[in-house]
């Protein structure tokens, strides 16, 4: 089976073309588990497979690292979008891609016949805990500052759904955070019926903050686009933040935006690929 590795700030994915690669019979959350592995596989934050859709122009279908299924990775969608673009899967500029959270649309920048960055169109963020999805009683739209205790420390959470569900925290100094402790407490919460990306962010001003990540189903990533834009949203709900701001994460930097005329958030960020290989099925 051939594969490429791809990154969008470093939030890592390997890529197999469904368009060429057959896969029926593959166990595909064991084959992300494999594949995923540092040690012992090719080394990624998940799998994502790209093939043909109704209704859009290409297919994104994500597993995370532990073999569960996403419905959505803000990176990895520009890594898919490029990938389409340079192996001539898409053709469309803007392109659509259908995912398991709708279709998106992506602005792509090409340079020299290749995809440099990319400026996507999450759509509105979901902001009723019943939709997130969220047990709170009583049910709570916005989800913001409702307090929660983590590992003995008192914090307030605000949670936004981009597709998946994000829970947000902000605190003085992101840097200090023991995320491997307080990440999986806050994953597997129960008030999450199905689990939560994780966010730990502090605000630097108006229109900029640093986030830590920890994501559902992969752990400590570099990177979570779909986080930053749920980040955006909370920091806007809280008065903390513009509307437009600069996330900073540990591979990069995100450009998003809750625009107020559509209540859609933009993401725009790079995308890159490290290399292509072959994996014995």
């Amino acid at each position: 089976m051939r594969f490429t590795k791809m990154h969008g700030i470093g939030n890592d994915y390997v890529y197999v073309s469904r368009f060429d690669e057959p896969l029926a019979g593959v166990d595909l959350p064991a084959l992300a588990v494999a594949l995923s592995d540092r040690h012992r596989g090719v080394g990624s934050d998940g799998l994502i497979l790209i093939g043909p859709a109704d209704a859009a122009d290409v297919r994104m279908e994500m597993y995370n690292a532990d073999g569960s299924r996403a419905q959505m990775c803000g990176n990895g969608i520009r890594c898919l979008a490029k990938y389409a673009w340079e192996h001539s899967l898409a053709s469309g500029n803007p392109m659509r891609v259908q995912t398991d959270a709708g279709v998106k649309t992506l602005d792509l920048t090409i340079v020299g016949g290749k995809v440099t960055a990319v400026r996507v169109d999450m759509g509105p963020p979901i902001l009723a805990s019943d939709a997130i999805p969220m047990r709170l009683e009583p049910p709570a739209e916005p989800v913001v500052n409702v307090p929660m205790e983590v590992a003995g420390q008192r914090f307030e959470l605000t949670a936004v759904s981009m597709g998946n569900p994000h829970a947000v925290f902000f605190v003085d100094d992101a840097g200090v955070v023991p995320l491997e402790v307080w990440g999986p407490q806050v994953e597997h919460a129960s008030m999450f019926p199905e689990r939560t990306n994780v966010h730990f962010v502090q605000v630097l001003g108006r229109d900029r903050v640093v986030m830590r990540t920890w994501e559902r189903g992969s752990g400590a990533t570099l990177a979570c686009g779909t986080g930053a834009c749920a980040v955006c949203v909370a920091g806007v709900l809280t008065g903390r933040t513009d509307r437009p701001i600069v996330a900073e994460l540990p591979g990069g930097e995100l450009q998003i935006e809750w625009a107020d005329a559509d209540a859609t958030v933009y993401m725009t960020g790079p995308a890159s690929e490290v290399f292509t290989g072959e994996w014995p099925l």
